[in-house]
């Protein structure tokens, strides 16, 4: 099995200020992580600037364009209400995101390589059509999607997302298009405040299995074994993309959920599974949450082994 690894030290020059939980270090803590023995097989490369025309797969002109004008020379500014802050280097490491997600769907669907992990940072599964949202500035995984259905004519793109918060700005950027398929399995009640089974989409194409604060391994196996594969097996996709996030893991100081390594592992071997069955086993994945180093760094670790079919 052959992993393709996209980062950038540009993501390091993201810099929302002193305290912000989406630090740098979540970055380093990966890399590091990522550049031990176990790893040495991983391939690894720079990751492109993505383009104006790719973000605009998602969002909005006038959106895209606020983003470019309030880009500081120096300082900070906010984009919401305080948790989305950009500094000088946040504009190429928000495009430097959109690159690599990208680049991966252009590597799996060209056969260079089996599947892609991209280590980039900031993340990106709240920003909306129209507004940034809860440290995301662009929706790299749904702009991903839809460059995999412009550029390779695919049909049926999936995401499924395991960070502990919803992403609401996927759910809706897929919410009316019965192609794509939005999977999510996080804390509720919890930020942003969305995500119940209730929100399915326009063809049942939403599924959201939303656990209440605690929950461990053993509930969370039995829904997905449930509720989520069963529904993404319906929906076959071609190509699967997944939304990692590790702030579900137990030692995460922002999340209330109770995950381990070897729970990161089985929820990606068990997708696995599935993109083996329907899209001759490509996956794209992309780095959400996780703001404990400890679990980000051990919880990378696991998922990265699964999809290197360790």
């Amino acid at each position: 099995m052959s992993t393709l690894i996209y980062t950038h030290a540009a993501c390091l020059e993201h810099r929302p200020g002193p305290h912000h939980p989406e630090s740098p270090e979540r970055l380093h803590a990966v890399l590091k992580a990522l550049k031990t023995p176990e790893f040495s097989s991983l391939r690894w490369r720079d990751a492109p600037m993505g383009t104006f025309d790719q973000v605009l797969l998602i969002h909005s002109p006038d959106y895209v364009e606020n983003v470019r004008s309030l880009s500081p020379s120096d300082g900070y500014r906010a984009l919401d209400a305080g948790d989305t802050i950009m500094s000088p280097g946040t504009l190429e490491a928000v495009m430097r995101c959109v690159g690599a997600a990208c680049a991966g769907v252009d590597a799996v669907l060209t056969q260079e390589t089996d599947n892609v992990f991209c280590a980039m940072r900031p993340c990106g599964h709240h920003a909306e059509a129209d507004r940034a949202m809860g440290f995301c500035v662009f929706n790299q995984a749904a702009i991903a999607a839809l460059h995999a259905r412009r550029q390779y004519g695919l049909e049926r793109v999936a995401v499924i997302d395991f960070d502990v918060h919803h992403g609401n700005g996927t759910q809706n950027a897929f919410y009316n298009d019965a192609d794509l398929f939005y999977g999510s399995c996080h804390q509720s009640p919890f930020y942003p405040g969305t995500g119940t089974p209730q929100e399915s989409g326009v063809a049942n194409n939403i599924v959201n299995v939303p656990l209440p604060r605690g929950s461990d391994s053993k509930l969370l196996r039995i829904r997905i074994l449930n509720e989520m594969l069963p529904a993404l097996r319906r929906f076959s996709p071609e190509l699967l993309i997944i939304s990692a996030g590790f702030d579900a893991h137990h030692l995460d100081p922002l999340g209330g959920l109770r995950f381990t390594d070897e729970d990161f592992y089985w929820f990606t071997r068990e997708l696995m599974k599935v993109a083996d069955e329907t899209a001759t086993g490509r996956v794209v994945s992309i780095l959400e949450g996780g703001y404990s180093l400890e679990g980000l760094a051990s919880g990378t670790q696991a998922h990265v082994r699964a999809l290197m079919g360790r």
